[in-house]
């Protein structure tokens, strides 16, 4: 895919992860729990997966999915259901944007460091632009946390 094609692809994820997560928010508040809506998205994206998957490589694709099970496999499932959990509950109780702009802040800051702990070692200069940028995100996500309507 193209960089525009591929920045494109990523301003419409996020516009959908707001749609997803209003959504989300007012099954949880129409069912008993968080769960029926955690649920709901799961099973959703499990059927799709593997209709995918099925029209793709067949019945070996399973096969291959039984395979690939390890112990560590299961960590970023358990992470991006505590991510949907804890955006619902953002959206929720604090709203749409102050969720947003703390979730793309803290991501941004783990990004950094992953980024910087995979080159094997940064100069101080070339830190200097992400880290002012960083921090005035960080600025930004605070201004919008703090913000009455």
């Amino acid at each position: 895919m193209s960089n525009p094609l591929t920045l494109l692809c990523l301003v419409l994820a996020g516009v959908g992860l707001v749609i997803q997560n209003t959504l989300m928010v007012r099954i949880t508040q129409s069912s008993s729990s968080v769960l029926i809506a955690m649920l709901l998205n799961s099973l959703v994206g499990i059927v799709l997966f593997c209709a995918f998957l099925l029209a793709r490589n067949g019945t070996g694709g399973f096969v291959e999915l039984a395979r690939s099970i390890h112990w560590w496999t299961v960590i970023p499932g358990l992470l991006g259901s505590f991510f949907v959990f804890a955006s619902i509950q953002g959206y929720q109780f604090l709203g749409a944007a102050t969720t947003i702009a703390v979730l793309v802040a803290s991501q941004l800051i783990g990004g950094l460091v992953m980024d910087i702990m995979r080159s094997g070692g940064v100069s101080v200069r070339a830190l200097v632009s992400p880290l002012c940028g960083a921090i005035l995100l960080i600025i930004g996500a605070w201004l919008v946390a703090r913000r009455e309507f």
